[in-house]
This record gives C-alpha cells, structure tokens and sequence, in this order.
C-alpha cells in the first residue's frame, strides 16, 4: 500500500459521498448564486458556494480543517440571516435549516471521526476524549449558538399586534332590525351586509364547549365532466322560522330542518347544458328571500314570500319556500331568462355565483362576465325586476349610466360592460342599492376603456332604487390593470365618528384598503389620500398618476429581496433570482411584456367573503390574507392562436382563459411560488383583525391557520395561512372564521383576537359561516365544509351545526 493511503476498512477513510454532495451543493450555489449577483441581487449565496466547495474539497482529503471552515461559514451565515430578518423563525429557517443540518451531519461519528490532521494517527491508535475539541468542539460550539437563536427566533412574534377591544357588555344595546334575532335572511343576515347576529349565548368563555349538533350531506360534490377548476361549495345558508335553506355548486336548492338538520326538501333547476357550459366558475354563495308582505297571521297562500336562486345557465327562479315548487306567477314558470337583450350570447359567459338583492318591491340581479377570454363579452349591466312579476323595472349599464328605463325591444346593451359578480346591500330608508363592481375586460389591458367605464370601473356605485340612477361612485383603483375589482359586499353601519352619528359603507377592497364611507353621499368620512403610483404602462396603454389609500389600510410593505422565502436556500435562491428578473416598483407596478410582480395578488387582501362589523361596538373583524402573484402581456399575431394556455388547454366547453382575443395582448397569471410550489414571499401569509371603525386603528392583529392540510406532511405549523370565506360575529363577542386554508372552524374573542375553539372539518371551509336559534332555545354555528377547486382544499359536501350541550 502507497505512503499516507488509507485502506478501503479503515475507519478513517475520507467521507466522500459527504463530500460528493457537498460539491454539487456548492456548484450549484455558485452558480446561480453568481446569476443572482449579475441581477444586481445578494452575494451571499455565491459566497456560500465558494465555502461549500471548500468544505468538500478539505472532506475529501479528510482534514478535520473542513469543520473548521464549515463553522466560520456557519457563524457567517447566521450573522447574515439575523441581519437580513432579525429574530423571525421562518425566515431564519429558510436561511439556516440545511446548514444546521449538514452541520450536524458533519458532527456525527461517521464523518468527523474520518477526519484528522494531514498525516493520519494509526488505525489502532487510542481515541482521545478531547475530540471534541479543535474543529469538532468548534463547530459543535457554533451550532449550539445556532440552535439558541432559533429557540429564541421561535418564541418572539414580530407579526403581532397586541390590544383590546370593548367587551360585548361595555357596548350597550343591540341595533334594531327587522329580522328576528334568532333568524338569518339574507347573505350578511340583513340587506346591511355586517355578517352580525345579535345572539349572545356563545360567549368567549364557553365557546370551547361547542360540540357537533348534526350533520348533513348534501350529496353533490365536485368533478362531473364539464366542471371547471373552480367548482366550490361557498354558500352561506338562510335561517327562515325553523327551516335553513342553502345551494349547492350544482345549484339544487334544498330545505332542511334547522334544529335537527333533517331534509324538507329538494329543489333542481334542471341547469341547461349542464357539463357544456363555457363556465369559469361553478357555485351558488346564497339565496335571497323575500319576507311576506306584511307580518300577521299565517297564510297557505303560495308564494307569498319567495327564495331567489340565481343559476348557472343565467336564469332566476322563484321558489315557495314552505314548498320548493316554482312561483308561477313570477315571469314565465317561475324564472326570467337572463340572457334578454344580452349581447354577445354564448351560454356559460354571464350567470350569477352571488345572492340578488331584495328589497319591498325590487329583486336586484348582477352578474359574472368572464374575466380576460375576449374583448366581445356581453354586458356586465344591472336589472331590477318587479318581485311580485318578475316584469323590468330599470336597467343600469356602466357604459350608458344615465339611460336606466326598461331598454326597448330590439336593443341590447353594451357588450363588454364593468360588471358586478360579488353580493350588493341595499338601505331601504335611503332608497340606496350599494353595487361593488368589477372591471372591463380584459383586466390588465386598458386603453380602450371608455369615460364611462373608467368612472365606475373597480367602484362602489350607489343605485336609487326607485330609478337605477346613480346617487353616487366612489372609485377604489383608478384604471385598474390589476383585477383589483371590488369583491366584497359592502357593509353598512351606524358610526359615530367626530361626535356625530353618520350612516357609513364600508368597504373592504383586494388591494387591502376599507374605504370608510357617508353612504348618503359617497364622500369619505375615514380620510383617504391620493398617492404617487408607478407609471410606464406598456405602449398603449397608460396608468393613472394617484391611486386612493386609506385611513384603515391592510397594504402590505412593498416586497424586498429580502422577503423572499422557500422551504430550504436552494428554493429562496430560485425566487430571488425570480424576484429580480420581474418589473416591481411596488403596488400597482403596472404590466410589462418581461413580467410584473403584482402584490397584493389579485387573489385578494380581502375577497368575496368581505369583513365582520359589530354595530353596537363599532368594530370590525378582518381576515387579511397575503400572496403575491405575476402578470406577463404576451403579444397577439391574431384573434384565434392559444398562447398561454399551454398544457392546461381548455377541453370540452371550459373557456380559455386569459388569452384576450380582440386585444393585443395575452396575459399569463400566477401565483408567485417557488420550484416547491410554496409562496416566494415569507409567512405570515393570513391574519385576523380587530379595528376600532371610528378611529380606523388596527387594535390588535394575529397570524391565523396552520399549514397542516397545505404541506407534504400534516405538521400544524401556526405560520399564518391564506383564507377565502368571510367572518361572522355575535353580541356574545365572539367571532366565526372557516375559510383558512387548514380544514378547522376556529372562534375567537373579538375584544383581543384570542382564539378560543376549534372544530376539525372533514373538508375545506371556503365558505361564510351564520348563526341562528333553534326551537329547542339552543345557538346554532352552521359551517359548510366542501371545499374549493383552484385552492386544492378537499373537496365534499358537508353542513355541519355546531352547538353547547344540552343543559
């Protein structure tokens, strides 16, 4: 055997599959580390590939140097992780887990007992108990530092905000309503949209008693042929007497017994071309229903109060709600075609996933238009039809705002219109309908939006309700490019601000502004600033100079470099190095042919579930969620080639989406993740909030969900989860939230935030839970867990009661 070898049993050979790997690990850090320098991005990973590939090299001559050296990298690499992020675990853990961890390895009998000094001790030598000092104690040493800092990191929250709000029994009075305490009538309870019951038998203190009532399943669940991605079950069911009624993504409509969960009965509309449909959603968020006349004593007249259920094939049915049969004398069978006078007819391209509005006489309809497939769309217009007829009352088209009468035969109204898919609230007194509208296709193109469009485009518009005219427009973006459409429904409240009592709208918005408003008039009674926004839209196009920002604002900091984030360094370089390659000078960085970063995503700091308002405390329950997305123009040669569809292409009727064909671009849209396939952006990526209406302070603020039913494995790491489902809160003081990502109800004491329950759900929760009295005296939680498609939470077709035991 040579001098100075070493046998192939000897205990002492170098570790070389260690320092194989500790090559390739180092190769590719300074590969594209050095990439991410060119990008004008941090030196530090290239620099940790040098030292990489040091270590391996000293590996494998099997110098016990190489821990040495491993440790200075190791000391270097927590200063710089400190220095970039402070004491916040995960962004420390994707910084610092695969180091610890090949430190530990390093450590270990099997590699560091293979390393010596140049010439090796003989094989039969005796070991020494000072092996751990030197380079072993060293790096040993290093680690322990390591390890405390993340003991540390682990028990400070930096994404906490710590207060109190009044209690329930601080607050005085329940408002008036004119539904009964126990009962549920509409969306958001009442036409006011605050998500509020006045029931205060589950209280903070008892909360944690509440235990499954019944259960009922629906039998209609997700992938028949047809379905698009985004086949959910979000709906929020009614509480009318003793009975709940709730649809299903397939639009049945059903009954049941609301203190024992038995079925009354089941209603099909019988959807036309169902699995042909040109759909880009499929769900049904509620029902409206209107109240009988006039309160007095029981009648078998039929019909005379009525379930509004708007379906996929753009009708409008009319049902008995003691029956489930169709009111006859409301339009032709019961229901109104949709598709009258519409332009641009193509079944599946307009229906309505929302609730309408019902008022005395009126039953207000809006509708879905798909976003981003063409620029020959039919109109996104507004109707109100007589409740009792179902006859035309008025019309009201963005693109012809003042022209509202009855549209005459042989007219249509204008194709590609702004339209309003999310859930309006109506005052009654004020004679006001309150209508959060959408964009003009397509989204992130604009030049050839009209005047008219571009005034209530991405707004609230008030609607009198006697003539469809517009009261007042308060825009929340101006010249959306971003499919910052308005999503949530209004909610309208009481607040005493500056000593008065003012009737408000509030109204929370994608890009995370509540916009505080005199519902009267539309004029902001929190202030609003008009603030420089990023310019250079591509030529063409242009974006507006000011955009509106808050008094009460969940915008996010703008994103650095630094906040990037991955499960290990390897996938936080990739979205660093993706993170330069995109155009982002912050929110509202407008679309570019190389790729924009748009944060927040069009996903939504706020969404259709929209936010809880106390109105005896004068609060607000929030649920600001947190992901970024990119937006790509693509040129288009024609009006027929598929450019960004890839192997995503649509089959059957499914439309395809986001190829803009009559503009001059396509868009490609995603969320901005990383080769894992988890958000690029650091955790927190979901919250729950308290805010004080009257002053617009965020009292308190906590990170809320758990990546259990997010990650390979179900670990409940508490980093803050997105959610898609509104909040509902109760004069108890307590709060209902089932829309996070993780599959629990959760309820929390609304003067802190501090969650007190959780109940596990056999299946996601997207959806706005309510809360009623049943006959047996007992408060009711009712949870739909079915899921929803494009999120990849389970799917099924659970409604689930949850109440206290039986005294």
């Amino acid at each position: 055997m040579p001098r100075g070898a070493v046998a192939a049993n000897d205990p002492r050979r170098p570790p070389l599959v260690t320092a194989g790997l500790v090559m390739v690990a180092g190769l590719l850090l300074l590969g594209a580390g050095g990439w991410l320098v060119a990008l004008g991005g941090s030196g530090y990973y290239a620099a940790a590939g040098v030292a990489l590939m040091a270590t391996a090299w000293l590996l494998w001559r099997g110098r016990s140097s190489a821990l040495l050296l491993y440790a200075g990298f190791t000391a270097a690499t927590l200063a710089w992780a400190l220095w970039e992020v402070g004491l916040d675990w995960w962004p420390l853990a994707a910084r610092g887990d695969l180091v610890f961890l090949l430190g530990l390895w390093l450590l270990s009998p099997w590699v560091a007992r293979r390393l010596g000094p140049a010439r090796p001790a003989p094989a039969d030598a005796p070991r020494s108990p000072a092996a751990w000092r030197g380079p072993r104690g060293l790096l040993g040493g290093v680690l322990l530092v390591f390890a405390a800092v993340a003991i540390v990191s682990g028990a400070v929250d930096r994404h906490r905000t710590e207060g109190t709000l009044p209690p329930p029994a601080a607050a005085g009075g329940a408002a008036a309503s004119t539904v009964p305490d126990g009962e549920w009538h509409a969306y958001g309870r009442t036409g006011e949209g605050q998500r509020y019951s006045p029931l205060s038998q589950i209280t903070p203190a008892n909360a944690g008693e509440l235990e499954a009532a019944w259960h009922f399943r629906t039998g209609d669940v997700r992938g028949r042929p047809g379905d698009p991605e985004e086949t959910t079950f979000e709906v929020t069911p009614l509480k009318v007497g003793n009975r709940l009624f709730l649809c299903t993504p397939h639009q049945l409509v059903i009954a049941l017994d609301a203190t024992s969960g038995r079925q009354l009965w089941r209603f099909d509309p019988q959807i036309k071309g169902e699995g042909t449909l040109a759909l880009q959603h499929l769900t049904c968020r509620g029902l409206a229903y209107q109240p009988p006349p006039s309160a007095g004593a029981a009648d078998a007249t039929p019909c005379r109060s009525k379930l509004f259920m708007p379906t996929a094939d753009a009708r409008l049915v009319a049902l008995d709600p003691a029956t489930g049969t169709r009111c006859q004398g409301f339009g032709v069978n019961g229901e109104i075609d949709l598709w009258t006078q519409m332009p641009n007819v193509q079944p599946g391209s307009y229906y309505a996933t929302s609730p309408v509005v019902v008022t005395e006489r009126l039953v207000i309809v809006g509708g879905t238009v798909l976003d981003n497939v063409s620029t020959k769309e039919t109109s996104g217009v507004i109707r109100a039809f007589d409740i009792a007829t179902g006859a035309l009352v008025w019309n009201w088209d963005a693109a012809r705002p003042d022209d509202t009468a009855p549209l005459p035969q042989g007219r249509t109204y204008t194709p590609n219109s702004p339209n309003s898919w999310s859930i309006s609230s109506v005052d009654p007194a004020l004679g006001l309908v309150y209508v959060p509208m959408g964009n003009q296709p397509p989204d992130q193109w604009g030049a050839d939006r009209s005047p008219a469009v571009e005034r209530y485009a991405s707004a609230v518009v008030a609607l009198e309700l006697a003539t469809g005219r517009v009261r007042w427009a308060f825009q929340t973006v101006h010249h959306d490019l971003w499919d910052y459409d308005v999503p949530a429904q209004p909610s309208l409240v009481d607040l005493t601000i500056g000593g008065r009592r003012v009737p408000a709208l509030v109204q929370p918005t994608k890009q995370g502004e509540v916009f505080v408003l005199d519902r009267r008039t539309g004029e902001p009674l929190l202030p609003v600033q008009e603030r420089p926004a990023p310019q250079g839209a591509v030529a063409g196009d242009r974006t507006a100079p000011t955009q509106p920002v808050s008094a009460i604002s969940f915008d996010p900091p703008p994103l650095r470099e630094r906040d990037m984030w991955g499960a290990t360094m390897f996938d936080q370089l990739a979205c660093r190095i993706a993170f330069r390659q995109l155009r982002y000078e912050g929110r509202y960085t407008p679309p570019s042919l190389e790729g924009t970063l748009v944060y927040p995503g069009n996903f939504g700091v706020f969404n259709w579930g929209g936010v809880a308002v106390d109105p005896v405390r004068q609060m607000m329950f929030a649920t600001p969620t947190y992901l970024a997305f990119t937006s790509q123009l693509v040129p288009r040669p024609d009006d027929k080639t598929l450019l960004v569809q890839g192997d995503e292409r649509p089959h059957d009727n499914l439309p395809s989406l986001n190829e803009n064909f009559g503009a001059p671009f396509a868009v490609k849209l995603g969320a901005f993740t990383s080769p894992l396939g988890i958000p690029c952006q650091a955790p927190p990526w979901g919250y729950v909030a308290g805010v004080d209406l009257t002053t617009g302070k965020v009292v308190w603020q906590h990170k809320n969900g758990t990546v259990r039913d997010s990650s390979p494995l179900p670990l409940p790491f508490a980093m803050g989860v997105p959610n898609l489902g509104g909040p509902v809160m109760t004069a108890g003081g307590v709060a209902f939230l089932s829309g996070t990502l993780d599959q629990y109800v959760r309820a929390y004491d609304t003067a802190t935030g501090r969650q007190v329950w959780q109940g596990r759900l056999p299946a996601g929760g997207q959806a706005t839970p309510m809360t009623y009295l049943g006959d047996d005296g007992r408060q009711y939680v009712v949870v739909v867990a079915g899921g929803h498609g494009s999120l990849g939470t389970r799917a099924g077709d659970h409604v689930i009661a949850y109440a206290l035991p039986r005294r």
